[in-house]
């Protein structure tokens, strides 16, 4: 039996200040270094060898999983991965959330932010934002790159490096790690868990919250439970 372990970076400055983060390289809080190193701790009390762990080219995400695994005395190389990026938000990255849904009213607000297939508008080439992307984004093919995506959009560039770099390891009965964001998290857990369009929007992934979902030798999911219990969230209904 394979364990699957989904880490949504700890907090985030921006998470801090409530911003839109998106691409942009935003370091973790001092709560977010806590977050991860808890979740290191978390997953070295089920006493189970980590064979292989991913990451985003996105600093939160990988320093993340770089502080777990020296939680657990763990050396393991990591693979980086554009495709496990968080959604990029468009024209909202950088504005703070609140004062965004006060400006285009809070229908709208839940539309760009949570619906399956619509995407925020679009970011402008010149946007000051896309200085602080990260040298790591340099390495993506240009015509890969979006200027906004909805969740939809996400999970096609999420669930084929799942399916190409991520799959074959759990086959060989390996333990697996993916530290990544709420959203390229979200976009994954749809495909595992096949949750609908309308539900997705539903799905809420905490910070700093190992995931440990079972695999059995067909992959499928025979059990899953968050390892911190008090900061659980629930797995929709599919």
């Amino acid at each position: 039996m394979s364990k699957l372990i989904l880490i949504r970076h700890g907090q985030s400055k921006w998470n801090v200040e409530n911003k839109f983060t998106g691409w942009v390289d935003v370091d973790l809080s001092l709560k977010g270094e806590q977050e991860a190193r808890e979740s290191g701790a978390l997953i070295n009390n089920l006493n189970i060898k980590i064979d292989k762990s991913f990451t985003s080219y996105l600093l939160r995400a990988i320093k993340t999983l770089e502080i777990a695994l020296k939680t657990m005395k763990n050396e393991n190389k990591y693979e980086k991965a554009w495709e496990l990026n968080e959604r990029h938000y468009g024209a909202l990255t950088g504005l703070n959330k609140d004062e965004t849904k006060k400006k285009i009213g809070e229908e709208k607000f839940k539309i760009y932010r949570r619906s399956w297939n619509i995407a925020p508008p679009k970011m402008l080439d010149d946007d000051d934002n896309k200085k602080n992307f990260g040298e790591l984004n340099l390495k993506i093919p240009k015509e890969k790159i979006p200027s906004s995506e909805s969740l939809e959009d996400t999970y096609k560039r999420v669930v084929p490096y799942y399916e190409n770099k991520v799959i074959g390891h759990l086959k060989l009965n390996k333990n697996v790690i993916i530290s990544a964001h709420g959203n390229s998290l979200r976009a994954l857990c749809k495909y595992l868990f096949n949750i609908s369009n309308e539900k997705i929007n539903k799905l809420e992934i905490p910070t700093g919250n190992p995931f440990l979902i079972n695999l059995d030798k067909e992959l499928k999911i025979k059990n899953f439970r968050y390892l911190n219990k008090e900061r659980s969230k629930e797995v929709i209904d599919i």
